[in-house]
């Protein structure tokens, strides 16, 4: 058994096999999933777990070298605008609609009970040298 680490099987498994350029979404409880990507849903409760959460802890486990945003989180949603910004240094912003196009290419969208607007990231996997 893992002891630290994302310890969701089914998570721990696709992270394992993503490689460089990559795609994954972590996104709030409204965010559209795709027909044909996958999604592991870790809501229980509205607000639970929170896009943030989920965000540091996918952080600490995946090299990350480029994350995608919606512009419109800038002004609709400061808070996770701002928490994106702090943990990600290369952020480019897209539109809402065409973020929603560009989760088709993830490898898993990863939904969250957050309940706030535009709270969702898509993140490009890096390489660890």
């Amino acid at each position: 058994m893992k002891k630290q680490g994302i310890l969701n099987r089914e998570l721990a498994g696709i992270f394992a096999k993503l490689g460089h350029t990559d795609q994954i979404t972590i996104g709030d409880c409204g965010l559209p999933i795709p027909d044909g990507v996958k999604c592991i849903d870790l809501s229980y409760i509205v607000g639970k777990p929170s896009f943030d959460e989920i965000l540091e802890v996918v952080l600490e486990d995946l090299v990350v070298e480029r994350a995608y945003i919606a512009a419109e989180m800038k002004t609709a949603n400061a808070e996770m605008n701002y928490v994106v910004r702090k943990s990600i240094e290369q952020i480019t912003e897209v539109s809402h609609e065409e973020f929603k196009t560009m989760t088709s290419h993830s490898k898993v969208i990863i939904r969250t009970g957050e309940a706030t607007p535009y709270a969702n990231v898509i993140l490009q996997a890096g390489v660890i040298f």
